[in-house]
């Protein structure tokens, strides 16, 4: 079972936002247990938005020849990870300044998120497994090896680390120990249900249903989103009406709002759905003239970040790669 985090007092959350940009620690959602053992929860993607009211920066730069592919956040900081040898950039959202806190392994760091104590949490692609970095001094802490096809993307819950396959038809699991210490235990789920592997890439994006008793995962290729028992593997499809999420990549949820970035699409989907994601309604579709191939998705003071993998542009070290704003209103 998930268990629920509490979440922080908003002034403290202010707080350690700054305190980031200074810093930067790291400040976050703690998980703990819901009282009368309510569904999971996953752990948040940052804090809330402390600065709705400044102005910032609608692009920022990242080092030529990076190529991104993840983002998380926690307040006005970012972590990035590049696809090209796996380095993770760090960024002030305020200021649009950063630098590489992490040198990779030479294979890709794709999706990633950070967790309550600062840790991030970053699935390896080609490399078939992921690791555990320190968001502050770049450290590795852990290191895993799934024999998976491409590790693509990872959600947080109080137990475990969830990492989806692009290639396979299974969702890695890495079991967390208290405060949500990474433990040597992994294991997979195998898909199946209404789960379809098809050729090309399949199982994308990941994050959890607004009651918290599921995970929801986005095929690329088949445009499909599925509701996944975390205890089986059990997957059945999200009922969008005639809607396809084709091309899903990164994806935010908010509550019953649900963002999935459809990358080669140059565009974000905005989904409403019900509390156990059975059921959705995609009600906005939005794109940007600063976009190229946006892959992942996060939200700070009152618009997501999206960086630009730039798919179509044969890479070169002095290839520009930029994270583009995109204003919620």
């Amino acid at each position: 079972m998930f268990s629920h985090p509490r979440r922080l007092a908003a002034s403290t959350a202010i707080l350690a936002a700054l305190a980031l940009v200074t810093a930067p620690a790291i400040a976050a959602a703690a998980p703990g247990t819901a009282p009368g053992g309510a569904p999971a929860r996953q752990l948040t993607h940052g804090l809330r938005d402390p600065f709705p009211q400044i102005e910032l920066p609608d692009r920022i730069a990242l080092p030529d020849g990076f190529q991104p592919e993840g983002i998380t956040t926690a307040g006005p900081v970012a972590w990035f990870g590049s696809r090209a040898d796996g380095d993770i950039y760090r960024a002030d959202l305020l200021t649009g300044d950063g630098e590489v806190i992490s040198q990779g392994p030479g294979t890709p760091s794709v999706g990633l998120t950070v967790d309550a104590r600062g840790r991030l949490f970053v699935s390896g692609g080609t490399g078939g497994g992921a690791r555990v970095v320190d968001g502050r001094s770049g450290e590795v802490l852990e290191t895993y090896d799934f024999g998976g096809g491409f590790v693509n993307d990872v959600v947080l819950t109080g137990d475990y680390a969830y990492f989806t396959d692009s290639q396979r038809p299974v969702v890695h699991r890495v079991h967390l120990g208290p405060g949500g210490r990474p433990t040597d235990t992994v294991d997979e789920l195998a898909l199946h249900g209404d789960w379809e592997q098809v050729d090309g890439f399949n199982a994308n994006g990941i994050t959890t249903t607004p009651d918290g008793a599921a995970l929801l995962v986005v095929n690329s290729t088949t445009g499909g989103l599925f509701r996944v028992d975390p205890g089986d593997g059990h997957t059945d499809r999200v009922d969008l009406g005639d809607a396809e999420l084709t091309n899903g990549d990164g994806m935010l949820r908010v509550g019953r709002t649900l963002y999935v970035a459809q990358n080669t699409q140059n565009k974000v989907a905005t989904v409403r759905l019900d509390r156990a994601a059975s059921e959705g309604t995609v009600v906005q579709t939005r794109t940007s003239d600063d976009f190229d191939t946006p892959t992942t998705i996060a939200r700070f003071a009152g618009a997501l970040y999206l960086p630009n993998a730039r798919f179509t542009t044969t890479p070169e070290d002095d290839t520009e790669y930029w994270v583009t704003r995109l204003p919620l209103h």
